[in-house]
């Protein structure tokens, strides 16, 4: 497509688009120097402020790389995957391992750190896992979840409870998917409830250890599950 005056509209979101398309369309191979941001301002309609933005927005998905005193150069020809897409592409089972190694830690410091208000959540956390038992898979799974991400709260870290946030949704479909195909609930509704109420026990006594141990034994297990598929 060659470039061309831009209509009125977001004009950083526009030259980005149109600069973006050179690239990924080969009109501008990999190690080719683009113009100048004045050549491309004028070919575009733009200022040339609209044109640094657009090319900051390229260097950020990876598509380009200004060169001191050379220019700016194309060492790309389809965008960086940002994390939640490289997420949503990637086997729950890669997820769970990296979800197991973070889930473990936070148990640790769960069991160190929680509050009042965090014991209250946990309660009433597993209280709805419970109560969850007579409702379907997915519903079942969303409290399973819920009491999970009770936990890494109760951690009080941040980076973790973000990190844990970002592996829900790929972790959901995949924990509906196993317990549809395995049936593990047809002869118990309640799948794991044992084990979670000891996590949440080992928490509340303070007991970094056993919260850390009782939770590499659900989630490996479960692991394995997700494996066999």
């Amino acid at each position: 497509m060659p470039l061309g005056p831009l209509r009125p509209s977001p004009l950083v979101e526009q030259a980005t688009g149109h600069l973006r398309e050179q690239i990924t369309g080969g009109a501008w191979p990999v190690g080719t120097k683009l113009p100048g941001e004045t050549t491309l301002a004028a070919t575009l309609g733009v200022g040339r402020s609209t044109v640094r933005e657009a090319l900051r927005a390229l260097a950020g998905a990876g598509l380009v790389r200004a060169r001191q005193g050379a220019g700016v150069f194309v060492i790309a020809a389809e965008p960086e995957e940002d994390w939640s897409t490289q997420l949503r592409r990637a086997a729950v089972t890669d997820v769970y391992e990296v979800r197991t190694g973070i889930e473990i830690e936070a148990a640790r410091l769960a069991a160190r750190r929680r509050t009042d208000e965090d014991l209250a959540a946990l309660a009433e956390a597993l209280a709805g896992r419970r109560a969850a038992a007579g409702d379907d898979d997915a519903a079942f799974v969303d409290a399973d979840i819920a009491l999970h991400t009770a936990v890494v709260a109760a951690a009080h870290n941040p980076v973790l409870s973000a990190l844990f946030t970002a592996f829900v949704p790929t972790l959901r479909r995949g924990l509906v998917d196993m317990l549809e195909l395995l049936g593990l609930r047809s002869g118990d509704p309640n799948h794991g409830d044992e084990r979670h109420a000891a996590l949440v026990d080992a928490v509340v006594r303070g007991d970094s250890d056993a919260a850390a141990r009782v939770l590499r034994e659900e989630l490996e297990g479960t692991l394995a599950r997700l494996a066999s598929l």
